[in-house]
């Protein structure tokens, strides 16, 4: 059933939502953000004061929570945070959030139901063709330089380029070195470097490798 899952992985300012987007609306599926839900975990974890490093409570949270994440917005509980989960208090603690196992067991569970459900889509995230879809039909790694990230993030929502890309670079670091699914190429996956690229050059490099596939 996951045969038509496309796996987008890649590290953070890559692209990857934005092309993930895009690319599932020009072949008509839908799309999911598995960062959004570590996100809204976290979200979940600093409204009900657990402290992000208390593993055992965090997960429990995920586990109970409702978390549904669609094309454009996110939900906790029924309540709306698609603003709140970009804020620099959940950016600042959702590094915690997605190292934690337990928290990665239960989203990855809930990330694999909706490609069954649906056959087909777009995912995107950091361990989508590694771990969570490693049979997916087409498996993408998008990465770009980190100061070309940093601008990227810098012209979205405004900041400091050279503390962003500090900042970029540390979330690397983190990202890839963590005992838990870190973020890594999958085997067979195909690496698309987005620097100097427009997005209407990145999705026809990917529909290319997607009729090759």
């Amino acid at each position: 059933m996951t045969s038509r899952i496309i796996a987008i992985d890649g590290p953070a300012g890559a692209g990857k939502s934005t092309i993930a987007r895009a690319l599932a609306r020009r072949l008509g599926v839908d799309y999911l953000d598995t960062g959004a839900m570590y996100r809204a975990v976290t979200v979940a974890a600093l409204r009900a004061e657990v402290p992000v490093d208390d593993a055992e409570r965090v997960a429990e949270l995920a586990a109970s929570s409702d978390i549904t994440v669609d094309d454009t917005r996110v939900f906790v509980d029924g309540v709306e945070v698609t603003s709140e989960i970009r804020s620099r208090e959940v950016t600042g603690a959702v590094s915690a959030v997605a190292a934690n196992s337990g928290v990665r067991a239960v989203l990855r569970e809930r990330q694999r139901a909706w490609g069954d459900q649906r056959g087909a889509g777009v995912i995107e995230g950091r361990d989508i063709g590694s771990v969570v879809f490693p049979d997916a039909q087409l498996k993408l790694y998008l990465t770009a330089s980190p100061r070309v990230r940093a601008e990227r993030r810098v012209a979205e929502a405004g900041g400091d380029v050279d503390e962003i890309e500090s900042s970029i670079a540390a979330r690397d670091h983190f990202d890839s070195n963590r005992q838990d699914s870190p973020l890594r190429e999958a085997d067979g996956s195909v690496v698309v470097d987005t620097t100097g690229l427009a997005i209407d050059q990145v999705l026809d490099r990917i529909i290319e490798l997607l009729e090759r596939a």
